[in-house]
């Protein structure tokens, strides 16, 4: 398989990331939970879809 420069970068930002906080996946989303509220004027948010009905069921 050959070598990607692309994939290669990804993966070692992700993993200069992961390490920035011990590799704790709670840790990474409460920042980035920080950050949306830090920045909610850049946040995109969509209505919610209706609900769709099931077929065939009674």
């Amino acid at each position: 398989m050959r070598d990607d420069p692309i994939v290669e970068e990804v993966r070692r930002i992700r993993e200069e990331y992961a390490k920035q906080f011990g590799y704790d996946l709670h840790a990474m989303a409460a920042y980035l939970r920080k950050r949306e509220q830090d920045h909610r004027d850049r946040l995109v948010t969509f209505p919610p879809k209706p609900a769709r009905q099931s077929a065939g069921i009674t």
